[in-house]
């Protein structure tokens, strides 16, 4: 059967899905896909995949996709990390992510456009099953609209675009620009969804309405209210405890992934019962999870029986805190007077508090994992620009001035020696190389050797040969034979 392409992919196979659940790290797991699908989500993405680790290794492909088989999760898109054109074999929609990533996969990979090119026309013409991307914006509209069309031709059958430029991330988030998602969804001829600001339903319905895509992606606003495409904010606890059953009812499930979507739902209340955050972070079981989260439910339904609900709401939050809501960051300040942005201030404060807790180096400031690193070695430095300098177990410097870590991954990458560390990289390639040249050696000696061998055999073989053809000796001749007898003289 041949391949659905474009739009009549999305008619046809994704049953014109307009509410998506974006593609997240450890945190779209079969268990919220499911529980998402169940409150008006259309269509979901699996976790991120690193094509290298799925093509070799059979238990990352058994964790990761083939143990989350479920008819009811359907339809379902595949996400990938690459950076070459290795594939994964997928019965499912193949997307090849280009969203914020770090290293040299992801949105790193923007400016590599023949690169790109090459993975999504060799992803399009080896795969049974549509390719489809996901990308941000440049700050120019015009590059990025020539962007999606290089990957329009290229082969992808659907673009998503998230409407951030790479470097709005973490503090520097900001409002995404759904101008760059119209302009490139006027450009091309191939379904496109939108991906940034959806906090709540109405957010979608005026996002069809301005850029006329096809269908809205949520990341955030999914995590903190996953009944978003319902147009409703249910109470924390029962989402926290449907998603809680539905993990039982589909294990396995990693814990860590558990504990972060219940740190995500009770994030407001969490503000408010410290307490219970620190007992949410340190437990270590599925039932332990849920015990929190019932505390924290009754907690609430206690302040709800004393009238708190109608008081003033804590942090000017929309809704009372036990009530699904969005996660609004603070918005950047204006410019200060010297001209420069808010970015730099934030990246500044940030800086400032580290250094400052790094110095002082108190077991108050210090993170409990940190102090439990402190107890162990009193000498223990935190301080990143103090490791950077940092002198190997014999007292010497480091010979690229890094601490051990950073060291050892350059030591690896250029294929050299650093004493100080103990690192040997260069050595060891010397001397794998000097082993290899030996065991080449001997095995030409032993070539040789053999030759020798054959050669000696050949000539053996000529001479018996010369030899059986010499002319017979003639017979004795009996006369003879008599004449010696008559000489020998005879007994007494």
């Amino acid at each position: 059967m041949a391949k659905l392409q474009g739009f009549e992919f999305w008619r046809k196979t994704l049953k014109e899905a307009r509410f998506v659940v974006a593609p997240m790290v450890d945190q779209s797991e079969l268990a919220w896909r499911l529980l998402s699908r169940r409150h008006g989500a259309q269509l979901c993405y699996t976790p991120m995949l690193h094509a290298q680790v799925f093509v070799r290794d059979a238990n990352y492909r058994r964790e990761n996709l083939y143990n989350e088989l479920c008819e009811e999760d359907r339809p379902l898109i595949t996400q990938v990390r690459s950076h070459t054109g290795e594939l994964i074999p997928s019965q499912h929609v193949y997307d090849l992510v280009q969203c914020s990533q770090a290293w040299h996969y992801g949105v790193f990979l923007q400016d590599e456009w023949e690169l790109l090119e090459k993975m999504v026309r060799l992803a399009n013409e080896k795969l049974s099953v549509p390719i489809t991307c996901k990308i941000r914006v440049f700050t120019e509209i015009e590059k990025t609209v020539r962007y999606a069309q290089m990957l329009e031709k290229a082969g992808c059958q659907l673009l998503t675009v998230h409407g951030r430029t790479k470097d709005q991330k973490g503090a520097m988030t900001g409002i995404a620009n759904w101008e760059h998602i119209r302009a490139v969804r006027k450009a091309v001829n191939i379904p496109v969804f939108a991906n940034g600001n959806i906090q709540h339903l109405s957010d979608v319905e005026r996002c069809i309405q301005e850029t006329g895509v096809q269908g809205v992606m949520s990341a955030e606003g999914n995590l903190h209210n996953p009944a978003l495409f319902e147009g409703c904010s249910p109470p924390v606890w029962e989402m926290a405890e449907e998603y809680l059953e539905v993990v039982q009812r589909h294990p396995p499930c990693t814990l860590s992934y558990v504990r972060a979507h219940l740190f995500k739902l009770w994030h407001h209340t969490l503000q408010i019962h410290q307490d219970l955050r620190e007992e949410l972070a340190k437990v270590k079981t599925l039932e332990g999870l849920a015990g929190v989260s019932k505390q924290l439910r009754l907690r609430c339904q206690e302040e709800i029986a004393k009238g708190r609900d109608v008081e003033e709401k804590e942090g000017g939050l929309p809704f009372p805190h036990w009530i699904c809501q969005p996660y609004v960051r603070p918005e950047p300040k204006e410019p200060v007077a010297n001209g420069n942005s808010h970015g730099s201030e934030v990246k500044k404060t940030v800086c400032q508090k580290r250094a400052l807790e790094d110095s002082d180096g108190s077991a108050d400031t210090l993170s409990k994992n940190k102090q439990k690193k402190r107890s162990r070695n009193p000498h223990k430095n935190f301080c990143p620009e103090q490791k950077r300098e940092s002198k190997g177990s014999d007292g010497n410097k480091c010979v690229f001035n890094l601490c051990r870590g950073c060291c050892k991954k350059k030591a690896y990458k250029e294929v050299a020696d650093c004493p100080s560390h103990g690192l040997r990289f260069k050595t060891k390639a010397e001397k794998q190389k000097a082993d290899e040249d030996e065991r080449r050696q001997d095995g030409r000696k032993e070539d040789e050797t053999k030759e020798d061998e054959r050669k000696e055999g050949l000539a053996t073989e000529t001479e018996r040969s010369s030899s059986s053809s010499s002319p017979p000796l003639p017979p004795p001749d009996p006369n003879t034979e008599l004449q010696v007898q008559s000489k020998t003289p005879l007994p007494l």
